[in-house]
Formats: C-alpha cells, sequence, structure tokens
C-alpha cells in the first residue's frame, strides 16, 4: 500500500524534542572526505583532461562519520566506534569528531592500514575526478578483539547502536554481536556484509542493495515487495526499509507492515550521504520509542532536506520541519 507523507509540523517538532539528547553509538567505517574546489578555463596541454584552477580546499568526516555528523545535528549524544590508521589523516578525523563533540572513546589506531581518504575535485559544482586511499582488508583478530571489547562495553550505555557499513574490511559478525547490549541496533548495509546484520532491529539498504543481495531486479512494485520480505525473512529483523531514490521508501515490517511512501525531495541535486542521514534518523527516532512509520517518514523527509545540497550533508530539525511544513504530498 501508499501511504501520504502526513507528518503534522507540530508532531514532527515533538518527535525531534523527544529524539534530543538521545544516546547513540556509531560503529563503521570511518573515512576523511577531501574536497577541492576550483573552476575550469582550458583543457591542459599534456592531456585531454581539464585544467582545475583551485579557490578552496576543504576536510569533511565520510561515511561513518557522516552518520555521527548527522545524528549530532539532529541533537543526539553521539559515541563512534570504528578503526583509523596511524597517519594525518587518522589524527584528522580525531580533530573532526572533537570539533562536533562526539565521544570518540570507541575509536582505535591500527598499525596495519590506512585511514580511508576519498579526494574529490569539484569544478563548477560538478566532480570532476576522485581518488581514493584505502585498505579493506579484513582487521587483525587482535584489533577486531580491541573493537569488540569496546563496543561490548558502550552499547548498553546507549539508546540505540548504528552499524554504517561501507565495505571496507573493519565490520564483522563478532562485532555485531557485541552490539547487543543496546535496546535498537539498526544498519546500513553494504550487499557482501547483508547477513553480518541478522537479527538486528533494523536494516536500511538502498534498492541497487538489496536488488543485488537478493538476486531480484526491482523494476516494480511487485519486486520490490519480494525482495523486501526475502530480506525480511533471511535476516530475521524486526525492519527493512529499501530507500528508493526519486520513488521515496518501502518498508517492511515482521508484523506484516507493508508501506510505500513517495518521496518529497523538490529537488536533486547530491544523493551522496542520504543513506547516511536516513539511517540516523531511523535510529534515533526508534531509540525515541517512535513507531515505525512514522520514523520512516521522518527519515524520507530529512533524505529529501540533504538531497538539495551538494557533497556529504547534514540536515537540521528545523530544514527537515520547513520541509514538513512545506509538504503537499
Amino acid at each position: 500500500m501508499t501511504v501520504r507523507n502526513s507528518v503534522a509540523l507540530g508532531h514532527a517538532a515533538d518527535l525531534f524534542d523527544r529524539m534530543s539528547g538521545r544516546r547513540v553509538l556509531v560503529v563503521g567505517d570511518v573515512m576523511i572526505d577531501e574536497w577541492v574546489w576550483g573552476g575550469v578555463s582550458r583543457i591542459s596541454p599534456e592531456a585531454p583532461v581539464p585544467v582545475v584552477v583551485v579557490t578552496d580546499h576543504s576536510f569533511t568526516l565520510g561515511g561513518a562519520g557522516n552518520v555521527a555528523n548527522n545524528l549530532r545535528a539532529l541533537g543526539a549524544r553521539v559515541t563512534f566506534a570504528g578503526a583509523v590508521g596511524n597517519d594525518a589523516e587518522g589524527a584528522r578525523i580525531v580533530e573532526l569528531l572533537d570539533t562536533i563533540q562526539v565521544d570518540r572513546s570507541g575509536l582505535i589506531s591500527v598499525e596495519d592500514r590506512p585511514t580511508t581518504r576519498k579526494t574529490r575535485i569539484v569544478a563548477h559544482n560538478q566532480q570532476v575526478v576522485r581518488a581514493d586511499w584505502e585498505s579493506v582488508k579484513p582487521l587483525e583478530p587482535a584489533d577486531e578483539a580491541r573493537l569488540c571489547a569496546g563496543v561490548a562495553r558502550l552499547a548498553p550505555e546507549h539508546d540505540a547502536v548504528v552499524f554504517s557499513d561501507y565495505a571496507k574490511g573493519l565490520l564483522s559478525r563478532k562485532l555485531v554481536e557485541a552490539a547487543s547490549g543496546a535496546p535498537v541496533v539498526t544498519a546500513d548495509p553494504k550487499p557482501k556484509n547483508m547477513a553480518l546484520f541478522s537479527g538486528v532491529t533494523c536494516v536500511a539498504p538502498n534498492v541497487l542493495e538489496a536488488a543485488t543481495a537478493t538476486g531480484i531486479a526491482i523494476e516494480d512494485e511487485a519486486s520490490l515487495f519480494r525482495a523486501g520480505d526475502m530480506l525480511l525473512e533471511e535476516l530475521g529483523c524486526r525492519y527493512v526499509v529499501i530507500t528508493r531514490g526519486e520513488h521515496g521508501m518501502a518498508l517492511f515490517g515482521k508484523d506484516g507492515e507493508h508501506l510505500l511512501i513517495p518521496s518529497v525531495a523538490r529537488t536533486v541535486y547530491d544523493v551522496s550521504g542520504a543513506g547516511d542521514t536516513v539511517i540516523a534518523v531511523l535510529a534515533l527516532a526508534l531509540a525515541a520509542q517512535t513507531p515505525i512509520a512514522l520514523a520512516v517518514r521522518l527519515a524520507n523527509f530529512a533524505a529529501g532536506a540533504v538531497v538539495a545540497k551538494l557533497g556529504t550533508a547534514t540536515a537540521s530539525p528545523d530544514e527537515i520541519l520547513a520541509l514538513v511544513a512545506g509538504s503537499r504530498v
């Protein structure tokens, strides 16, 4: 069934009040997003590529770090658990987490891998090229044990845990089991790691990830429902939420819930990081004991707010409430 995005403005504001101050533990693949901004006026004489004249250079938290950033923007108290390399990029991540007042007591430093870094060169608001520095091998057993011990200690102290999976080798079934002491556990999984998250409260893949994980080509509502029900059954989760870009979101619940929610995005400028925003809102709303259908609607509005921005972005409660107020969906 399809439902309207009928979130009353006053009700949404009340939800944000209840969500503010909740404690959320983010566990996942943190990375540095490096942004090189400039303009292009000529082609290089050395090769048929544009010459970008740099006008600005900045660094932001990426991957699971963007989930933490989204949660802070929503008023949550956030703790981070993950791994960085013993390098300049790892030190920069520590600095950025401190800047947004995230407790990094679950963050470990490892010697055998670099901190993931993604450098994007952007000219006239269009990405020209991206360069990645990363390792995707699993953590060494000793490092995994350290991380699991930290998550097991921290999870019971939090209202929810978010697993943010970018398939960089950090996450494992042991790590997911270490978070079982939290009342709510959510995950934004990559297809290759989907089975790691069996039994959690909610998983929220995008439509391509859901299709890849199930082997079902999602082309219409019938195939979407088959994929959602398959994930629900195979993972044994309480809820599966599939994000569908311009088509909105779909909810599948253990008690037979089937909801299709249309998109509220007015302008789609950049979908980077929209999944981070969705899982952040879902986790925080469920931590505040919000009914799942309402939590998904709120996440849908949050996604609509961030896709109108360039790059990985966050949405504040005021921005989301403005979209709720102006919605005629």
